[in-house]
């Protein structure tokens, strides 16, 4: 174990020497056309409204009419210019439809004429225990478990599947739709993945969540080495602000002391999402310190294990 953790210098100098350099984009901020999927809360909704405010051409997609509206609405404000039409594009859509992808993406290329940056910020949550989603209670100190019943193991199949069409089909019909556009239209393409840390490092409560989002990260990075001329950014926040946890799959309960009501600001990482795709980042961990526990986890796996059944007030 110790000598893991004196591995770490090395291990770091391995990561400074090696990392890809940043690279500029080649498009003027003021001329690049994005796409955000999932721009109606949240991150994707900061991610909007600060490339609005720097001039860039923004499409906002969501599910609900009244959200896309409102947010098309302070994207335009934000830009300055709300006579221009194709500035702003307001669009419903469900990006696991394949159907409601490829009228976006034909409305780009009517519109536009292609696309430079695709922004996957759309996902769902999910809160409880696999076998609370099941209907089991686990009892502190007990070494028995009620055997599920078919209507629960029917629950966790339901919820499951509804995660992944959140959090791993959307993201792959994204890609298949918008991968071709970007590579035959931009002279910079870009993708970023909003992910989360809970793609890479387990955490109670958090399995379907965690697993569903790890699916999807996977995915994009080879995606990344599948497409070369496209750069993939990857950025997995901690815990962030916000109600995104109050819409969760499986109906689990918010906390009172539920840490999203104390994590990052939303704003913020918006702003460091934007900052690593003009730079052409990899992967950026939010904050930076969560990469060397990623590391740790692989090193001395009980005591992350150990952290994180603190932080989600977890007991077996």
């Amino acid at each position: 174990m110790f000598g893991g953790l004196a591995s770490l210098p090395l291990f770091y100098l391995a990561f400074r020497l090696l990392r890809q350099p940043n690279r500029p984009s080649n498009v003027p901020k003021t001329q690049e056309r994005v796409l955000i999927l999932g721009a109606t809360s949240g991150i994707g909704r900061s991610i909007a409204r600060q490339y609005a405010e720097r001039g860039a051409k923004v499409c906002i997609v969501g599910r609900r009419d009244a959200l896309v509206n409102e947010v098309e609405a302070e994207c335009r404000n934000s830009r300055g210019q709300e006579n221009d039409k194709n500035g702003v594009l307001g669009v419903s859509g469900d990006f696991a439809s394949v159907e409601d992808m490829v009228r976006i993406r034909e409305l780009l290329d009517t519109k536009w004429g292609g696309l430079d940056t695709l922004i996957v910020a759309a996902g769902v949550s999910a809160l409880q225990p696999l076998l609370a989603i099941a209907g089991i209670e686990t009892q502190k100190g007990t070494s028995t478990l009620q055997i599920t019943s078919k209507e629960g193991i029917q629950r966790v199949s339901d919820v499951s599947s509804a995660a992944i069409r959140g959090n791993y089909t959307g993201p792959i019909i994204a890609a298949a739709t918008f991968i071709p556009i970007l590579a035959n239209t931009s002279l910079s393409p870009s993708i970023l993945l909003v992910s989360s840390l809970a793609s890479v490092i387990p955490a109670p409560t958090r399995s379907i969540y965690g697993s569903t989002k790890s699916s999807s990260l996977l995915l994009y990075q080879s995606l990344a080495i599948e497409h070369p001329s496209i750069s993939f950014t990857f950025v997995m926040p901690s815990t962030v602000e916000g109600d995104f946890r109050a819409s969760a799959v499986d109906s689990g309960p918010v906390r009172e002391s539920d840490p999203n009501k104390h994590g990052l600001k939303k704003e913020a990482v918006a702003a460091r999402c934007i900052q690593a795709v003009d730079r052409k980042e990899g992967t950026v961990f939010m904050p930076e310190t969560m990469r060397y526990a990623h590391l740790l986890y692989w090193i001395w796996p009980s005591l992350v294990n150990h952290f994180a059944m603190k932080k989600y007030n977890y007991s077996v």
